[in-house]
């Protein structure tokens, strides 16, 4: 009888983990989508080189017109040469999750 109260929890906890496992690659890919257009035009204002800046904010509408097509995963390649022509990574910019 105790076992049954051990091992039920612990299906739980594991179905749910697999869940959220499965959930994550859709979830990154929206905020993908949603977040790093802002972010990276916001690197592009504050950065002194005018042509990476150019480029980067070329491959950002490239990559919102993506997102729109719903080819979320080309559309976060874009962002994130957007990115490394910023001198950034765009796994670094995404770190700090904001309210929605």
């Amino acid at each position: 009888m105790t076992s049954r109260f051990l091992i039920v929890p612990a299906v739980i906890a594991i179905s749910a983990a697999f869940i959220g496992a499965a959930a994550a690659p859709a979830m990154a890919a929206d905020t993908s989508c949603a977040r790093a257009p802002t972010q990276i035009r916001t690197l592009a204002v504050t950065t002194s080189d005018a042509d990476s800046a150019r480029k980067a904010l070329s491959l950002v509408n490239l990559g919102e017109k993506l997102c729109d097509a719903n080819a979320r995963s080309e559309a976060s390649k874009k962002f994130s040469a957007a990115a490394k022509l910023l001198g950034t990574d765009l796994a670094a910019m995404n770190v700090a999750p904001t309210a929605q």
